[in-house]
């Protein structure tokens, strides 16, 4: 697995959603899957699906929200309803795996960027997207923000 330091640039267009965060597993596939079913209504989109977390603070930080969407090429002049536009520009540590290590990709992600001396921005989103590959299972890739 290879960790490594960004500063990237996201625009999206998404619809928020909110749920405990046990059941972000779910919740998240289930969102997407019915935000997907209105991305045609979206101007400037690409193929790129995406995904915003707030982070967990603490344990008893039990309910969060989230935000699906697609990455948009460009700004978006008009929304469509109960949706978002969102730009989000920082510094990230990332990585890049398979979807069903998704747990384990965020636990080792966040060991490298503690080892390489990064502190986590808790003010802004978790970042995931996601891209299909070779195989029946999608790759994920993952941007903690840091400082």
């Amino acid at each position: 697995m290879e960790c490594r330091k960004v500063y990237k640039d996201f625009n999206m267009v998404g619809m928020k959603n909110s749920g405990v965060f046990a059941d972000f597993g779910t919740l998240v596939p289930q969102s997407a899957g019915r935000f997907l079913e209105r991305s045609h209504e979206i101007q400037n989109r690409s193929d790129t699906e995406i995904a915003l977390y707030e982070h967990k603070r603490d344990e008893d930080h039990l309910e969060g929200h989230y935000f699906v969407g697609l990455i948009v090429d460009n700004h978006v002049n008009e929304v469509p309803s109960g949706m978002d536009y969102i730009k989000a520009s920082h510094n990230y540590a990332t990585t890049r795996g398979k979807i069903s290590d998704v747990g384990e990709l965020h636990l080792q992600l966040s060991k490298w960027a503690e080892q390489q001396g990064f502190e986590r921005n808790m003010e802004s989103y978790i970042i995931e997207t996601y891209h299909p590959s070779d195989n029946d299972e999608e790759d994920v890739e993952i941007y903690l923000p840091i400082y």
